[in-house]
């Protein structure tokens, strides 16, 4: 019942290794660097732990609350939502989100200049959205290692980007995270 994990926390792992560009390219040099980076996040990260993520909502476990329209609603409205920030982050990031490099530089401008991480910010979104359409054990568990899974990497990457972008560290001090602020400090 519990297979799911391995692929969602080998994904996971994998992920959290991407985030080295810095150390990959100074160790391995810039293009084996890249490619350590690019082969961890996009071949052996977000693949696997997305397998053990369907993995999870495909399998069959009681219920933990009766679905309603009230909470599939919310749910996809959750879902939908965040591929707003998630797609909008992308467009703007363009070749540097799935292939860092050591020459990358700020990106603040258009949703960047709200949030520091939006395609994260879309990705937490659908881990709450998820388990309102689908209340399962095995789903509610994904999605909550895939909270802690997001800090975490968000934290790693923000290291890597302060050593490749030594401008990141001001961005860092007047950009929230993950959520816009309601009022301008």
């Amino acid at each position: 019942m519990y297979l799911f994990l391995i692929p969602v926390l080998i994904g996971f792992a994998f992920n959290w290794a991407s985030a080295f560009t810095d150390f990959y390219s100074r160790r391995f040099g810039e293009r084996r660097g890249r490619l350590i980076s690019f082969i961890t996040r996009n071949i052996l990260g977000i693949p696997v732990w997305v397998i053990g993520l369907v993995l999870a909502f495909r399998g069959s476990a009681p219920s933990l609350f009766i679905p309603s329209p009230v909470t599939d609603i919310m749910g996809w409205l959750l879902v939908v939502t965040g591929t707003v920030p998630m797609f909008w982050g992308l467009a703007f990031l363009g070749r540097r989100s799935f292939r860092p490099t050591r020459q990358d530089t700020l990106v603040s401008a258009g949703i960047y200049k709200y949030i520091r991480h939006p395609i994260y910010t879309g990705v937490l979104l659908e881990f709450v959205g998820g388990p309102l359409l689908h209340p399962m054990i095995p789903a509610v568990i994904t999605c909550a290692l895939g909270w802690g899974y997001i800090y975490v990497q968000a934290r790693l990457e923000e290291f890597d980007l302060i050593r490749r972008i030594p401008s990141y560290r001001q961005y860092m001090d007047r950009v929230p995270r993950f959520f816009p602020r309601l009022r301008k400090k």
